[in-house]
């Protein structure tokens, strides 16, 4: 299993591995439990590839206490990721994923204001920030999330549209490699 840690690495490899067919891609922050895994068998059932990331992505921790204490298990989690048949893990730091002096943000207005939102302002700001950026660097035909936050309620017409993401929509399976 490849741990890339920089975009160009992580671009090189998920081109790579789409030359054998669809990639799967499974967003994380690591702290993996058996929801997580549960995707990642799904991703590795329905595509040639699989990579994964971890990162944890303080711009969706209102508080930076939470951000302080969120569990790191990289060792085992890494274990668990590679027995379980992923190729490819984008491990950046925080600084590749927002470079200083970086201003861009994805902003969902109305869903900033529902759900999460409601009780923890900017957290809806974080996530389709870094997920569109996670989406611009790995380009994968489908992408795996859990039932809740952000996808769960993009699944949802009355919350409204996802983002577009060049080439196509990974949530619905036509990612960029179409």
């Amino acid at each position: 299993m490849r741990v890339c840690k920089t975009i160009a690495d992580m671009r090189q490899v998920a081109a790579d591995l789409k030359s054998r067919g669809d990639l799967g891609f499974v967003p994380t922050m690591g702290a993996l439990h058996a929801g997580h895994m549960a995707l990642v068998e799904l991703a590795v059932r329905e595509n040639a590839s699989v990579a994964a990331s971890i990162f944890v992505n303080p711009t969706q921790f209102g508080d930076p206490e939470d951000f302080d204490k969120y569990p790191n298990t990289l060792d085992a989690d890494l274990t668990t990721l590679e027995q379980a048949g992923v190729e490819a893990v984008f491990l950046p730091d925080v600084s590749v994923i927002y470079p200083p002096g970086d201003e861009t943000i994805v902003e969902t207005t109305r869903l900033a204001n529902m759900l999460h939102g409601e009780v923890r302002p900017g957290h809806f700001r974080g996530v389709t920030t870094v997920v569109t950026r996670l989406f611009n660097i790995v380009q994968p035909h489908r992408a795996y999330f859990g039932k809740k936050g952000l996808p769960a309620a993009c699944g949802d017409p009355a919350y409204g549209e996802r983002p577009p993401y060049p080439g196509g929509d990974p949530w619905r399976g036509n990612g960029p490699g179409r």
